[in-house]
């Protein structure tokens, strides 16, 4: 009770001087509440977007009790666990001969009695959209039925009611350009259907499908491919069998394995969710892997995530406290006037914090809450599922709350400790004393910080991703520790600047108090994005270099499937022209063989004839890391030689080599001068002045010796190719001819599936044959869904005898998006940093303004004022944090380059190349943009008018 009676006055107090100071009191609830604000919505976001068993359960089989589905394995016994995840036939697979299939499945006899069941079965098919054709997938099942509810949901219209009605996903039609009422007909047999609904799955909802009643579909397909043997048949799964069991009784364990004895697997939902005790489980006995479930990890994130909250929020409010108590100093000294004694003088102040605290926890996690559910939808569709129910649970939203006010509380403390050891005559005259700065702090401060970076790199070293973690953190408290003598300098320099910034210069140095916590602010988040956006952006780099492309960049290429169908490249060729975006000439490429062609007859062995671009030995041909050699040779590499290595023409092709078409081992095709610009893009008179005159033109100089390169070529005729064989009697005839060429620069050894091009007529000349094989485009972007279609719809009225293929980057994995999002963090916390850094400083020097305004300086000095102040904190923070980030990337790129050098020195033509990159974008933003941001709001938002008043004191 006498705790409640002491501190009950202070409450009240400091409820009555944040009400006074609304301005102030507003800043420091906001920088406690958007903490909590962010906290919260990702909490109940995580808390309900992660499915729980039940609803993972849901997804896979709606309403229903069971999933029954075939092990492939016919009718042989298997043992399952529980939920299914692992299982194996218990006896071997009996023998079968190769062109048979495993005894079919049956449902009936595996089921208890009372059950009923649906039947699931998808096939891939081609339909046609509303630009063209597309491939897609068409499952076969009821989905009116009520025992899918919860698996999919009918979005619009109305659910199939006949043969000849099938309801779409909303990313089907959203791709094909269809709608509710649009027809789509089935390639092949030609079946048109009507789309009756649209529907969604809660759990996928990025899915592309069609869903049509069982027998709409492969039943039709099937008889019309027995009637016309054109008709390519259809390739079924496997099927599934919804089930609902006895009422009331539900698929048990004990039908679980009725049903594993005739061969099925199931996936029980009374099973899963009260498993059966592991003696009951034959499966149970087998040893199964232990990954781990990564809890531990997370856990240290969450706890690394709200120490780093809390620690700026403390920064960032504590100079906001002191800021208070300074104003209100003449209160607390008639406090000790009044008998108050140094705890009582802190309980105030602490006491301010508390009721911040606790309005800013309340505000962060009501609007938490509140946003959340707005943007639900939006949160949906980017994480690709359904909320199961909006879950909050209230001791963890309670713990965010508890946690807002303790951080309030901790923001006073440093200014409540400094208040309580303030003379009270000093707090009653409004003198404020004078302090020096600690010369041993910054001491201290370099010496951490050269600690820490050492112990960083060493991690980096050694492999210690732990030593770098805390060898980084160290370093940043180092800087942290150097911070106040760091803005001490800043006044030093504006000697010779005009009055606002040397003014702004020089407040920031006098008031290191309100100063160096704001700097410190902006610092730590800058350097955790710096930190984050350096090795992103390098491990980008590594990605791109990795990457192996398969076509040059900015082309699509026309591909004849087979010899039969290379006629229908005209008409595939006319499409594209009208259907791409083609930005150039296009080039035709032909195959080139010796022989009976492979790709016709390459059912017997040597049954064709080979074409071989002789490479040959020695200094410039042969890479070092292959063969004999290359293993002790990786170890003495570093990183760059290896690297240089690689990019050799003797080593580009020797370990991968992609390409889009196929041009046979020696990656030689038949072109001319068109397929240089279009493709190789190889810009040179020359080059193009050799083919015309049948000169080859070689794009890996490796091949070449003297300018010649030896081509071998084993010409064997087949004899079931008649015709050739006619002219070619005898035992196979092998040649060797060395051919002058056109040597083009090393850069282009690395064009993809093209290592020479040779001319038709030397072709003839030498025996050989070519055949058209397809047409390479340059285009401005890569195709679009519609685009694709409008092209496989030309391609299927040709006779679907030719594909398209474009040139594709390194995978996606969202860094772009990363990289911006840290950036705007950043942005804002530097923003919001500088912004109430300089609303203190004009509360605490609104004495020094109004001198100015009094000896008659212009209007504008104010606002231009407030916008260097801005500009001091935000750009000194900057810095400082691009500084500090940079030391955990380089020291984590670190432990990536060990691995790489092991893995190289284990396979030498393994890739060792980890570059560090330094995001100039996202650091450009931050440096510049940023700041000139901050200092212009600040000044487009300061009055530029100010009250003559009587300056006190």
């Amino acid at each position: 009770m006498s705790f409640l009676t002491g501190w009950r006055p202070a409450l009240r107090i400091a409820r009555r001087d944040a009400l006074r100071a609304k301005g102030r009191s507003a800043l420091v609830v906001a920088m406690i509440a958007l903490p909590v604000l962010g906290v919260t919505a990702a909490d109940v976001t995580y808390r309900s977007s992660t499915s729980t068993t039940a609803e993972k359960l849901t997804a896979e089989m709606g309403a229903a009790d069971a999933v029954f589905s075939s092990a492939g394995a016919g009718r042989v016994p298997v043992e399952q666990l529980p939920d299914r995840t692992l299982w194996e036939t218990v006896t071997d697979r009996p023998a079968t001969p190769d062109d048979a299939s495993p005894e079919p499945v049956g449902i009936r006899d595996a089921l208890p009695d009372g059950a009923t069941y649906l039947t699931e079965q998808s096939v891939a098919a081609a339909v046609t959209t509303r630009h063209g054709i597309t491939e897609t997938e068409i499952v076969e099942l009821r989905t009116s039925a009520s025992a899918l509810r919860g698996r999919i949901e009918l979005v619009d219209g109305a659910y199939p009611a006949h043969d000849d009605e099938v309801v779409a996903t909303e990313g089907f039609l959203e791709s094909t350009g269809l709608h509710v009422g649009s027809r789509t007909t089935l390639r092949g047999p030609g079946r048109a259907y009507t789309i009756t609904g649209s529907v969604e799955l809660p759990a996928d909802l990025g899915k592309k499908a069609l869903y049509a009643d069982p027998g709409a579909v492969i039943a039709p397909w099937k008889k019309a491919a027995d009637r016309d043997p054109g008709i390519a048949p259809p390739q079924p799964d496997d099927t599934k069998w919804l089930v609902d069991g006895p009422a009331g009784a539900g698929i048990r364990w004990a039908d679980v394995l009725a049903a594993n004895r005739t061969g099925l697997l199931v996936l029980s939902r009374q099973v899963v969710l009260d498993p059966p005790p592991d003696s009951e489980v034959p499966y149970a006995t087998q040893p199964s892997p232990d990954y781990g479930d990564g809890s531990a990890e997370l856990g240290a994130a969450v706890v690394t995530v709200v120490a780093m909250a809390v620690l700026e929020i403390v920064l960032l409010a504590g100079p906001a406290f002191a800021v208070g108590a300074r104003r209100s100093r003449r209160q607390l000294g008639l406090l000790g006037t009044c008998g108050g004694d140094r705890s009582q003088v802190r309980a105030v102040v602490l006491a301010g914090g508390a009721v911040l605290g606790a309005a800013g926890a309340v505000a962060g996690v009501a609007a938490g809450l509140v946003l959340t559910v707005l943007f639900r939808p939006l949160i949906e569709g980017w994480t690709g599922s359904r909320f199961g129910e909006l879950e909050i649970r209230g001791w963890e939203v309670l713990a965010i709350a508890v946690i807002g006010l303790v951080t309030g509380v901790l923001a006073a403390l440093a200014p409540a400790i400094v208040a309580g050891r303030q003379p009270v005559l000093e707090s009653l005259t409004g003198r404020r004393g004078t302090r020096r700065s600690s010369r041993v702090l910054p001491v201290v401060g370099c010496v951490i910080t050269a600690g820490g970076v050492a112990v960083a790199v060493f991690g980096g070293t050694t492999g210690d991703t732990t030593l770098v973690a805390g060898g980084s953190v160290v370093a940043e408290l180092g800087v942290l520790a150097c911070i106040p003598v760091i803005v001490g300098l800043l006044g030093r320099l504006g000697a010779r600047l005009p009055l606002s910034p040397r003014m702004a210069l020089r407040d920031a140095a006098r008031n290191r108090g309100r100063t160096a916590p704001a700097v410190a602010a902006v610092m730590a988040a800058v350097a955790g994005t710096v930190a984050i956006a350096t090795y992103t952006s390098s491990v980008m780099a590594e990605h791109a270099y990795d990457h192996i492309p398969t076509l040059t960049p900015g082309t699509a290429a026309l591909v004849a499937d087979s010899p039969s169908s290379v006629d229908q490249l005209g008409r595939a060729r006319a499409a594209a022209r009208q259907n791409l975006a083609v930005s150039g000439e296009r080039a035709d490429i032909a195959r080139v063989w010796a022989g009976s062609d492979c790709g016709v007859y390459y059912e017997e062995e040597n049954g064709c004839g080979t074409l071989t671009l002789v490479k040959p030995t020695g200094d410039g041909h042969s890479c070092p890391l292959q063969g004999a050699g290359a293993r002790k040779l990786a170890e003495g590499l570093s990183a760059e030689a290896h690297q240089a290595l690689m990019r050799t023409p003797a080593c580009t092709d020797e370990y991968i080599s992609a390409a889009a078409f196929y041009t046979g081992e020696s990656h030689i095709v038949v072109g001319d001068a068109a397929l240089l610009t279009s493709y190789v893009k190889l810009d040179d008179p020359a080059a193009a002045e050799a083919l015309a005159d049948g000169t080859p033109v070689l794009l890996n100089p490796a091949y070449a010796r003297d300018g010649q390169v030896t081509l071998k070529a084993v010409h064997t005729y087949n004899p079931r190719d008649t015709a050739n064989r006619k002219l070619h009697p005898g035992e196979p005839r092998t040649t060797t001819d060395r051919l002058k060429v056109y040597v083009a620069p090393a850069k282009y050894a690395t064009t993809p599936g093209i290592r020479m091009i040779l001319p038709r007529s030397t072709a003839s000349r030498l025996g050989l044959h070519t055949e058209d094989y397809a047409s390479l485009f340059a285009v401005a972007h890569t195709p679009t869904d519609a685009e694709q279609q409008m092209m496989s719809a030309a391609f299927a009225q040709a006779g679907n005898g030719v594909h398209l293929q474009t040139a594709s980057g390194p995978e996606s994995r969202d860094e772009d998006v990363i990289l911006l999002i840290l950036a705007l963090f950043a942005g804002v916390v530097t923003v919001g940093a500088a912004a109430i850094t300089t609303g203190l400083a004009k509360a605490d020097a609104e004495a020094d303004l109004t001198t100015l305004s009094a000896v008659g300086a212009p209007p504008g000095v104010r606002r231009s004022l407030s916008g260097f102040q801005c500009v001091v904190v935000a750009l000194t923070g900057v810095l400082l944090g691009t500084a500090a980030g940079i030391v955990p990337a380089v020291a984590l790129r670190r432990v990536d380059l060990r691995e790489a050098m092991a893995a190289m020195r284990e396979q030498p033509m393994d890739s060792a190349y980890t570059p560090v990159v330094m995001p100039w974008e996202t650091i450009g933003l931050l440096a510049v943009a940023v700041p000139l941001v901050a200092g212009l709001l600040a000044a487009v938002f300061a009055g530029s008018r100010q009250a003559l008043a009587r300056r006190a004191g």
